[in-house]
């Protein structure tokens, strides 16, 4: 079990979302950085939708009540156990006692902490993802406090050793972490309404850099800049929206939807990110830019193809190590 200390700014339960519901309106939610929150659980043996602790700017401090085998995977926030820096995107043992706190982020604003055996909290509706906003989900809906205690499913003696063969004693494995700027080139495609919007601004969407807003959530990451505008007004019918959609509403300024986004919307999309670059976004912290460049459909589908490729490696590399240590 996790003992929390500390909550941190916000430390949520996340796996990859709540899929197959959005039809009734509800929100898909997951992790923010995908990427990372799927490494972390491969380092320590677990399925990639086991939960996480998804943790934003300020980490928590948290006292672990057994031993544990953990990884930290996403944005660095300075972490260390009983006062020792402990290396980010690999696993490490900790033992029954030992406290994990966090200091200023160094890259990104949201890092992930998978345990072996995942975090032990109810499904909803298929996920243990928080959704906080309607108060489902996760650890009773709601974001960590001081005092509470996070269930953890317990693994065997046999699948801890086999675990450490496998990704400790010194193993490096390459994941090619994303490199997190505060100032990221983000591939997009061109949106469904891209051809409605004026000629200035369908330049400027690639020319011109944004700032992330302070009014900004896992809902969606409001940008300022240069306004956007259509070539002219237009009422479109709300339809579905994804990860990594680009709204401009009626102020101009884009929106670039995320985890906890609406089904559906009704502003006009002059873009979609890549999938492979939406970590990029979900690390930018408030006041860091982001500028983005175009690539076909057909690039963005082989650049998310080459990187389940290198997942899948790491997962039966990974696997090879365990049954070896067995």
């Amino acid at each position: 079990m996790l003992k929390i200390i500390k909550s941190g700014l916000q430390t949520t339960v996340q796996d990859l979302g709540r899929f197959g519901f959005q039809k009734y309106g509800v929100i898909a939610s997951g992790a923010m950085d995908p990427f990372a929150h799927r490494i972390a659980n491969l380092l320590v043996g677990n399925g990639e939708n086991a939960a996480t602790l998804e943790m934003t700017m300020t980490g928590p401090t948290i006292q672990f009540q057994q031993d544990a085998f953990i990884s930290l995977c996403g944005g660095d926030l300075s972490p260390q156990i009983d006062g020792t820096d402990l290396k980010m995107w690999r696993p490490a043992f900790v033992k029954e006692g030992s406290v994990l706190k966090f200091g200023a982020p160094r890259s990104g604003c949201r890092a992930y902490l998978a345990v072996a055996g995942g975090i032990d909290v109810p499904d909803l509706m298929n996920s243990k993802s928080t959704y906080l906003r309607a108060g489902i989900g996760g650890f009773h809906g709601r974001a960590l406090q001081a005092g509470d205690i996070v269930p953890v499913n317990l693994i065997s003696p046999q699948l801890a050793a086999s675990l450490l063969h496998a990704t400790g004693n010194g193993v490096e494995w390459k994941t090619a972490a994303p490199r997190y700027s505060s100032e990221p080139v983000v591939r997009m495609m061109k949106g469904r309404q891209f051809e409605l919007f004026s000629r200035d601004s369908q330049s400027h969407i690639f020319s011109e850099a944004f700032a992330v807003s302070s009014h900004s959530d896992r809902m969606g990451y409001r940008l300022e800049g240069t306004r956007l505008s259509l070539e002219e007004p237009k009422e479109l019918i709300s339809e579905a929206v994804s990860f990594g959609s680009i709204q401009v509403p009626s102020d101009g300024n884009p929106i670039i939807l995320l985890a906890d986004r609406q089904t559906t919307g009704g502003y006009p999309k002059i873009g979609q990110v890549a999938a492979v670059d939406l970590p990029l976004v979900s690390q930018l912290k408030p006041g860091e830019r982001i500028r983005f460049k175009e690539i076909s459909v057909a690039e963005a589908q082989q650049l998310y193809l080459d990187q389940e490729t290198q997942i899948r490696q790491l997962k039966v590399g990974i696997n090879l190590k365990r049954e070896a240590g067995k």
